[in-house]
């Protein structure tokens, strides 16, 4: 349920980005990131509710929304959830930030743009704050 609701957000910023023109653009991407931020930080609150009321809340809730740290949970930073919100959010924003990089400097700017955006998503990947919960345990 809750990926069609993102999927409408995004299918509608996206009309509504072909409808307003460019120079709204970076206003619906943020409204569209500050949505999928709000999302994923239920998901996060809700695996902790579920943890925090003895610890088989947390399957329950990853069987329902595909996030949690049961037994097809990745190793990293975090849950699943959060390392894929992680990875949507700078995955949106890296469309207004390939467009000024090759814009600004063409083929070296966007590469510089790209570089960044895979250095911090590897950064984040491997960030200990999840092994310091305990997500890491086997």
């Amino acid at each position: 349920m809750e990926r069609q609701e993102l999927k409408r957000e995004l299918d509608a910023t996206l009309e509504a980005r072909r409808e307003l023109g460019s120079e709204y653009e970076s206003a619906l991407v943020e409204s569209f990131v500050e949505k999928v931020d709000a999302q994923v930080r239920r998901r996060l609150a809700e695996e902790r509710l579920g943890a925090a009321r003895g610890g088989g809340g947390a399957d329950r809730v990853s069987a329902g929304t595909g996030t949690g740290t049961g037994a097809g949970a990745v190793p990293g930073s975090g849950t699943f959830g959060e390392r894929f919100g992680f990875a949507i959010v700078t995955l949106v924003l890296a469309v207004p930030l390939s467009a000024i990089g090759a814009t600004q400097a063409r083929l070296s700017g966007l590469v510089v743009v790209w570089a960044g955006i895979v250095a911090v998503n590897l950064i984040h990947a491997r960030s200990p704050r999840g092994r310091a919960k305990g997500v890491d345990a086997a």
